[in-house]
């Protein structure tokens, strides 16, 4: 049986929808997508209010030597959140992992809103990023189960507008109502739009997705081995960060510790054949590492660039990124329309190669004469090109994907995302670090609203370059999404020189 056609799966309580004319507002579909773009806009909404309020949060908690920790916390528990939601939703189906995931999202929120000392800020970030990789992955399965194959890449497409908005928004109130009212009330307040996704979003899919799969030849959904394999990603994860952080001869140690932990546990979690570009699913898992891997690791240091080189406000420097929220969602919308699917491969290497260009452009503000802006229109184009790609991977891995391999196949593509960011940040900050970044004193100088620092412009192109070429690659590797055609047996096929010696 082929993959390129999954079977309708048969659930416990649900079914998918009938085929409709309509699109993703249709009746049928018109509450679910409401309800999982809600999930989304508060996902985006919390990633750039709380990146925000998070320096001043450090500083006040006397915590900038820990800043960095704040992120990789939220990071390492999500990789081990994400493979657990895959097991899950294959197990029982999405609607509990969702569930739990929101709730545990809104309760590290509050954690951290409440903490008085930087450790206890941390385990919010950790209880959220948990919350949030149970979530994604959910949602992922829920798009696989309840919506026909011709409207996935248009709520893919939702699920991006639903960035722009926060994105623009989001670094503007977050900076106001730190400055009034605290930064506390940044992370305590986001909570309450959790009520609109329980309320809209989980009856939904109770109606639409809910429930196991049931397949006479599919496997025992379970597996322990994965559960094991997920704990070590993400404690491997999280030594690799702190060694990189720390480049002292003594953070080789957890360095070498977390690389033992992280590279079996990659192999075991990802598709067979992922680090070598193999055909069909392993590439498409792949690409999305590449993707946003080199993208984040590249954005992290663009506003820092601008604050500590050409002397913007950290407010100024936050909005030269806002062009993009909006530029990714046109690119989701290009690659959503049917009649692009012809060309939708082309589309996505086009898309990478946009990547490659923005990201090596950015560092040309360096140089004093380049106009200011040259890293916001350089953004613009790169997330244009972000927006032609994520959303179709996410749509050829459910195309690819069995209904009983959706959960674990939709984890798998968010541990590349997820591990790709990590990796490649610490790489990034490693040589920002090396070569005279001076990260730590460029986070005493955001809170103060100082101007440049020492960081030194040689570090920020040792960042950039990198990325850029790992943007490249990311390129030939969308040349290799379509599955392995299959072909004559070798050793059936007959021998025009006649048989070796040897050969019957």
């Amino acid at each position: 049986m082929s993959v390129l056609k999954p079977r309708v799966p048969q659930t416990a309580d649900a079914s998918v929808p009938p085929p409709s004319q309509g699109g993703v507002l249709a009746p049928p579909y018109r509450t679910l997508s409401i309800g999982m773009v809600s999930v989304i806009f508060l996902i985006a909404f919390e990633a750039t209010a709380v990146g925000t309020a998070m320096p001043v949060a450090a500083r006040e908690l006397d915590g900038i030597g820990l800043y960095a920790f704040a992120f990789s916390a939220y990071f390492t528990t999500s990789l081990f959140g994400m493979v657990l939601a895959g097991q899950w939703a294959d197990l029982q189906g999405p609607l509990r992992p969702l569930a739990v995931g929101i709730g545990a999202f809104a309760a590290g929120l509050v954690v951290s809103g409440t903490a008085g000392v930087m450790w206890v800020f941390l385990l919010g970030r950790a209880v959220q990023g948990f919350g949030g990789g149970l979530v994604i992955v959910a949602l992922y399965v829920v798009v696989s189960r309840a919506y026909e194959e011709r409207l996935r890449p248009a709520i893919m497409a939702a699920f991006a507008a639903s960035w722009v908005v926060p994105s623009i928004v989001g670094p503007l109130a977050a900076g106001t109502v730190t400055e009034r009212l605290g930064w506390r009330w940044v992370f305590l307040a986001i909570p309450v739009l959790v009520v609109v996704p329980l309320v809209v979003a989980l009856p939904a899919i109770r109606r639409t997705a809910g429930g196991p799969v049931r397949t006479a030849d599919g496997p025992d959904p379970f597996d322990r081995r994965r559960i094991r394999l997920a704990l070590g990603i993400s404690a491997g994860a999280g030594l690799l960060q702190y060694a990189a952080q720390d480049l002292r001869w003594l953070s080789l140690l957890p360095g070498v510790v977390g690389a033992a932990l992280l590279v079996p546990a990659v192999r075991g979690l990802l598709p067979r054949g992922t680090y070598r570009a193999r055909r069909g699913l392993p590439s498409v898992v792949l690409l999305r590492g590449v993707a946003a891997g080199a993208f984040i690791a590249a954005e992290s240091f663009v506003p820092l660039m601008l604050v500590t080189q050409r002397g913007l406000s950290p407010t100024m420097a936050g909005f030269s990124l806002a062009l993009g929220g909006l530029t990714w969602a046109v690119g989701s919308w290009v690659q959503s329309k049917g009649r692009m699917e012809p060309y939708r491969q082309r589309l996505m290497v086009a898309g990478m190669v946009m990547v490659a260009v923005a990201i090596a452009t950015a560092p040309a503000v360096l140089v004093p004469w380049v106009p200011v802006w040259t890293p916001a229109l350089a953004w613009g184009l790169g997330c244009f090109g972000m927006g032609l790609v994520i959303g179709p991977t996410g749509v050829l891995l459910m195309k690819l994907s069995p209904p009983q391999e959706a959960g674990a196949n939709s984890a798998a593509l968010q541990i590349s995302d997820a591990l790709a960011n990590v990796v490649l940040l610490a790489a990034g900050g490693a040589a920002f670090a090396a070569l005279g970044g001076g990260a730590v004193g460029a986070g005493h100088g955001l809170a103060r609203g100082a101007g440049a620092t020492a960081s030194h412009p040689t570090a920020f192109v040792a960042v950039f370059l990198p990325m850029a070429a790992v943007a490249l690659v990311g390129a030939w590797v969308a040349t290799r999404l379509d599955p392995p055609r299959p072909g004559p047996d070798p050793a059936r096929a007959p021998n025009p020189a006649g048989p070796r010696p040897g050969q019957a």
